[in-house]
């Protein structure tokens, strides 16, 4: 087993989701090509007490153990449902729980669904700046994914594939030694 950790946090409650789809497809292959022990959260994983949350112990023993994994990780996929042309609250009040020094030099593949090209800005607008308030090294390539890019709750756009392999191969600036032993 790796050494290395990577999470995948899909901001949303639904199951099945488009958007946990998305951050499983993405967090598979990074793993399959570093050898990253994975681990994947929604909200429904932090559960009920993240409501009533004003600071990380605030927070029951459940959602206590997804954000001490989120913070731990050596690598995230931060996945988000669009909602308004933004991230939705719940999500964004977990992220507010972190304190920024947790995040500081951690790669972060950014990524996020809705429902029509309309959205597409939000990896750039919206989870970019966010995660560059915590000092993170979120990587160049945004992964946006619409409707038409599932079929039954899984990737199947040729496209979002390919520049979700683009995405996924920049994770080579942080971890060069995991792909040449993932390549053995």
């Amino acid at each position: 087993m790796s050494s290395f950790k990577l999470v995948g946090l899909a901001g949303s409650y639904n199951r099945p989701s488009k958007t946990f789809a998305l951050i499983d497809h993405v967090a598979t292959l990074a793993s399959e090509k570093y050898g990253f022990e994975k681990r994947l959260y929604d909200l429904t994983d932090v559960g009920p007490s993240l409501g009533q949350a004003q600071r990380q112990g605030d927070l029951d023993a459940a959602a206590a153990a997804v954000l001490a994994d989120v913070v731990e990780a050596d690598a995230i996929v931060i996945g988000s449902p669009t909602y308004k042309g933004s991230y939705p609250g719940m999500f964004k009040h977990f992220i507010d729980l972190i304190d920024p020094q947790q995040l500081r030099a951690k790669p972060i593949l950014i990524t996020a669904t809705g429902g029509g090209d309309r959205h597409a800005l939000m990896v750039e607008h919206q989870l970019r700046p966010l995660f560059g308030f915590f000092m993170a090294h979120t990587l160049p390539t945004a992964v946006y994914a619409s409707d038409r890019d599932f079929t039954d709750y899984a990737v199947s756009s040729d496209a979002l594939k390919e520049r979700i392999g683009f995405a996924v191969e920049e994770l080579s600036a942080f971890f060069p030694l995991n792909e040449l032993a993932a390549a053995e």
